[in-house]
């Protein structure tokens, strides 16, 4: 007797329907168009300070370090924003400037040009994900969430891959018309990005309906006063601010957010000075790193709205980058071939240590938050990742690159200890319960 199996899906098939969703296809289309923008800029900017205007490293590295303050702060302002203007006139407005910001960045003909234009720039850019995040925990319930987040990441790696590639014919020209040429190029596809960025519906706005019940006069009438009052307290009283749990939670995902400075600035450094490894393995580490995210970050982000799964891959990942650390440390002194192949090790568990711990932030970062102020507790949530963002390159260099395998010991230990603090938050969630469903006037929210 035959039976007849339905043929697995096509890789076409599964891609459409995880956009079907009319909110998440704006959102992917928009960042698709965006972040090509934002892989072309990466690409060429330290360079372009460096041999088009002229500044001096020191000169850049204070333009970056003041850009990433910037942001700390706009995220905070984002998220805040999100809840009491329209999300997505918001993120459309955010998004013009930080196009806009991109193309003036050919006008920097100085130290002081370049940062006031880097401020402006990063600090609207870490405002507009902010409010992305508030749009996010508005447009979407429970798991579609979590999927939103993992398919709006995996096509940002995507999108800033294909933008590298096209930076990189700056690089291959060298002239200062070519990098502004690009740079332009680059501001344009941001802009080209907002075209998608209108078409958001309302239902991702904050609900306008006031808090609590209208306060009335003698005569039974409304007063508007008090009632204004009272609804700023009512919002002041559902502030992140006042959950401790939340600031613990984003302050241990700042700290395992760290990870990707070990990426960025201690793995590059550790292969070119102190391995035997040829330094071209540091774009096979981050091609490496590309596509684990891409082919992993949907479907190892599945199920994490659950706040046990949530810190059960946050432990995981938490070991995973322990390991990660001690194995790159053993690089050192191994003959070049060994050394390749205990790097490409260390870093395919870092890979996968960054997938499971961005899965389980976001599904924790979400459920904990209380969806009354659901923008400003994603902005506070963002300003932990800048903060930890600002502060990596300090602590990979002064642990790692300046004491070694000791250095990098500190560093698994801490990634541990976040990891699995992580999990202790969501273990003591999971007992003592989400925040409840809410009521904004006749709007009703659900954690």
């Amino acid at each position: 007797m035959t039976t007849n199996t339905p043929a697995p899906s096509s890789l076409r098939s599964r891609i459409a329907a995880s956009v079907a969703d009319p909110v998440l296809r704006i959102l992917v289309i928009a960042t698709l168009i965006s972040r090509v923008g934002r892989g072309i800029f990466l690409t060429v900017t330290v360079l372009y300070f460096t041999f088009i205007v002229g500044l001096e490293a020191h000169e850049v590295a204070i333009v970056l370090a003041a850009a990433s303050a910037a942001g700390v702060v706009s995220s905070l302002a984002g998220g805040w924003l999100a809840d009491r203007l329209s999300a997505r006139r918001l993120l459309v407005a955010l998004s013009v400037v930080d196009g806009l910001g991109l193309i003036a960045y050919v006008f920097a003909q100085d130290f002081a040009s370049a940062l006031v234009i880097a401020v402006i720039v990063v600090a609207f850019e870490q405002a507009a994900n902010a409010t992305r995040g508030a749009i996010i925990a508005r447009g979407f319930t429970g798991e579609r969430r979590v999927h939103a987040r993992a398919v709006l990441r995996t096509v940002t790696n995507v999108a800033i891959a294909v933008g590298s590639g096209i930076g990189a014919l700056a690089l291959v020209v060298g002239t200062a018309e070519a990098y502004r040429a690009l740079i332009v190029a680059a501001g344009v596809m941001y802009l080209l990005g907002v075209t998608r960025l209108v078409r958001l519906p309302r239902s991702v706005d904050a609900p306008t309906a006031p808090l609590g019940s209208p306060v009335t006069t003698a005569t039974g009438s409304t007063d508007v006063a008090a009632s204004a009052r009272a609804h700023r307290r009512a919002l002041r009283s559902h502030s992140p601010w006042r959950d401790p749990r939340y600031l613990l939670l984003t302050a241990l995902s700042a700290v395992f957010g760290m990870q990707f400075g070990v990426g960025e600035v201690g793995v590059p450094l550790w292969i070119a000075n102190e391995t035997a490894a040829p330094e071209v393995l540091v774009a096979v580490v981050l091609i490496l790193n590309t596509a684990i995210v891409v082919l992993f970050q949907v479907p190892l982000s599945r199920g994490t709205h659950d706040v046990r799964r949530a810190g059960r891959v946050s432990a995981i990942a938490a070991w995973l980058m322990a390991a990660a650390c001690l194995v790159y440390a053993a690089a050192s002194g191994l003959p070049a071939w060994f050394a390749v192949v205990v790097i490409v090790a260390a870093a395919t568990a870092h890979a996968f240590a960054e997938v499971l711990s961005q899965a389980g932030g976001w599904g924790l970062s979400f459920e904990l938050a209380d969806p009354v102020r659901a923008g400003t507790y994603q902005g506070v949530f963002a300003m932990g990742y800048s903060l930890g963002a600002m502060a990596s390159p300090l602590v990979v260099t002064s642990t790692a690159l300046e004491l070694g395998l000791a250095g990098w010991a500190v560093l698994a230990a801490v990634f541990l200890s976040a990891g699995l603090g992580t999990w202790a938050v969501a273990r003591s969630a999971a007992r003592t319960g989400l925040p409840a469903r809410v009521t904004e006037g006749s709007a009703t929210v659900a954690a």
